[in-house]
């Protein structure tokens, strides 16, 4: 699996970073100061797409007695105009009533929140030759759980070109020291605002103002949740047997390669619980189990054989919401959040 950032012919990377030190710091254009949305989308070159529907999608099969072609008038194709080469490119399949929503729709729509919050843009980037985009802003203020343990907040808006998903706010808050994305359940905290690919779309990011109002609510709801965590002691056992219920070993021969990746796994996540300075803090607590399974899953675990491009693979496996990796941590929290 690679990275999934977008690399042009010529070998630049649709990604800037104005942090200097993001997990994605081998790829792309890497600045010191903030961003402007524009400056964030013209040097990760996602301006000026120009994406479109076009033409109904038609199929042809071939036979040994000629060929048929096969019509799909309720379907479209997404493309767009590469950035760098002017070329037409396909992007998706769609349906009729689909309406794309520009790259340029982002700043719009973050632009409002920064005057309203006093955000700065961090990053933004294309994934898998342009069908999905990100763009993230940190807010001012984070959390602090327990009243030490620091965490950011911030705002990434994603959007996709291919119909896999909808213009979306996503908040998230990121450790300070280690940078890994929680995933917890938040109660009736809303943490994304979705805005659907249909007519009027481009109208209804006028709405994203309201966008702000889950920052309240989910900082509440995170904050309470995870004083549950901080104030329950964990032993190093409890510990294993959580992890093990995360990654079991059913199988009653499941061989020495199976064998020996559980307990490398085992041994990095019993490292980072009784070690790492990242828990040095929270140290024996539920919350310190928590963050040290996220902590593996962002930074240790395996990531293909390229191990130039391991963190890059990390990053957007965080990213994608749908991913194994966010599973992997919604269920550690399910589990330790039980007796909390």
């Amino acid at each position: 699996m690679s990275h999934a950032l977008e690399v042009h012919a010529d070998g630049t990377a649709s990604f800037v970073s104005a942090n200097g030190v993001d997990a994605w710091h081998r790829l792309g254009t890497v600045t010191q100061g903030a961003l402007t949305a524009e400056e964030a989308l013209e040097k990760a070159y996602l301006s000026g797409w120009n994406v479109r529907k076009i033409g109904n999608v038609r199929a042809t099969e071939y036979t040994d007695n000629g060929f048929t072609v096969i019509e799909s008038p309720d379907d479209y194709f997404t493309v767009r105009t590469n950035p760098k080469t002017g070329v037409t490119e396909r992007l998706g399949t769609v349906g009729r009533i689909y309406e794309p929503v520009q790259n340029e729709a982002h700043t719009e729509m973050l632009n409002l929140l920064v005057d309203e919050s006093g955000a700065h843009f961090e990053t933004a980037g294309s994934l898998h030759g342009g069908k999905q985009v990100f763009v993230t802003m940190k807010l001012p203020t984070g959390v602090q759980v327990g009243g030490f343990d620091r965490h950011d907040l911030y705002l990434a808006g994603l959007n996709s070109h291919d119909g896999s998903s909808a213009f979306r706010l996503l908040l998230s808050p990121t450790r300070i020291v280690c940078a890994n994305t929680q995933a917890m359940a938040l109660g009736d905290a809303q943490a994304s605002y979705s805005i659907r690919h249909t007519v009027g779309a481009k109208g209804k990011i006028a709405e994203a103002r309201k966008a702000l109002d889950i920052v309240f609510a989910y900082v509440e709801s995170f904050e309470r949740e995870a004083e549950k965590l901080i104030n329950e002691t964990l032993t190093l056992g409890e510990f294993e047997k959580v992890c093990e219920q995360i990654w079991p070993v059913n199988e009653p021969n499941p061989g020495k390669i199976k064998l020996g990746n559980h307990r490398r796994r085992m041994n990095t996540l019993r490292g980072l619980f009784e070690n790492a300075e990242t828990q040095a803090s929270i140290r024996g607590t539920r919350w310190a189990g928590y963050n040290a399974i996220t902590e593996y899953l962002d930074h240790h675990a395996p990531a293909g054989k390229n191990a130039e491009r391991a963190a890059e693979t990390r990053a957007t496996r965080t990213l994608t919401t749908s991913s194994d990796t966010n599973k992997f941590k919604q269920r550690a929290y399910d589990l330790l959040s039980l007796a909390a």
